[in-house]
């Protein structure tokens, strides 16, 4: 599956919670749910996976954790915020070169619609 399929596989079911729930919710509420969703169209994943810190050849567990990686070459960030800022794409463009990893959607489901609320970013 290229990055593209999976990045699009994703957002389906992200959609799909977003359809199911509406906007409004908590983060941790969408992330078990879509855990779930990703489950059932059977796309493996981590969920809060730990991210070191690697500093001066040593990896520091800082308390980053990502929360949702598929395949070890997508990260997903969830957001249920009023509006997504620059500091939300610094973040997890942050957090993709951290973890050497090229594809990150950022996710914000307190939108009306859910395709105003993702951000597909390449690193």
């Amino acid at each position: 599956m290229t990055d593209r399929e999976l990045t699009e596989k994703v957002i389906g079911c992200a959609i799909e919670v977003h359809r199911v729930l509406g906007p409004g919710l908590l983060e941790s509420t969408y992330q078990h749910c879509l855990a779930h969703e990703l489950s059932l169209h059977g796309i493996l994943f981590d969920v809060e996976a730990v991210l070191p810190v690697d500093y001066k050849g040593k990896k520091l567990d800082c308390g980053y954790r990502l929360d949702l990686v598929m395949y070890d070459r997508l990260i997903v960030e969830l957001k249920a915020v009023d509006e997504v800022t620059g500091l939300h794409r610094a973040q997890l463009m942050t957090y993709l070169k951290l973890a050497k990893i090229e594809v990150g959607l950022l996710i914000n489901f307190n939108v009306t619609r859910l395709v105003d609320g993702v951000c597909r970013i390449r690193v």
